[in-house]
């Protein structure tokens, strides 16, 4: 072992002066004013003054020993469990609070439906999934689109006929089966214009 610490210290730089005393460090540091620790952000704070322009082998004195007293102080205060993934060691929760790299972002301003469906108590539906039971078929159906049930009624066999409809429509234009979906497209069409005019509102002035 001695050999081995002579041919070490013969190949260290010539600032360390061919020291190694740092290889022989005890694991017990002791210092005048007491580390204080915030084991949760691994942070070990050494208020021990500095002597005035200290050495890189001061330094890095200095690191080794506040490392090693933040390592003696995990293996003895915190719980080490051991598991299929390895050996585990659990943190407290941190004390020290950290600043943000980005300020808190604001609140975004809720748009006027958003205010109104707040207010009836009107649930986002993007949430409630794209499928909804058909009770006639025993079925889950989209609720738009190709066989949605926005469409129902458009495909059946059979119709029934509103007289008063009947005698307005002239030709193929005013046809039974198409009135579903001419209500449905022009209910499509009063939610746009809707919409547009929502957007209109929201917009910032002069923008």
């Amino acid at each position: 072992m001695a050999q081995a610490l002579d041919a070490l210290e013969a190949s260290l730089p010539a600032q360390s002066n061919g020291s190694v005393e740092h290889l022989n460090s005890s694991v017990t540091v002791t210092k005048p004013t007491p580390y204080t620790f915030d084991l949760g952000n691994l942070l070990i704070t050494d208020s021990n003054p500095l002597p005035p322009n200290p050495s890189q082998a001061r330094l890095s004195s200095v690191a080794r020993d506040c490392a090693q007293a933040l390592i003696n102080q995990l293996l003895t205060t915190c719980p080490i469990t051991s598991s299929s993934e390895g050996v585990l060691m659990s943190l407290p929760p941190p004390t020290t609070p950290l600043p943000r790299e980005k300020p808190v972002p604001a609140e975004k301003e809720k748009t006027k439906w958003e205010k109104f469906a707040a207010k009836k108590g009107i649930k986002d539906k993007k949430k409630e999934g794209k499928l909804v039971f058909d009770e006639e078929t025993g079925e889950w159906v989209p609720k738009w689109g190709y066989k949605g049930k926005n469409k129902e009624g458009e495909g059946g066999w059979i119709v029934e006929v509103d007289e008063e409809k009947e005698k307005q429509g002239k030709g193929e234009d005013g046809g039974v089966r198409s009135e579903g979906r001419r209500e449905r497209k022009e209910k499509v069409r009063r939610n746009e214009r809707k919409q547009r005019a929502n957007e209109r509102k929201e917009r910032p002035k002069g923008g």
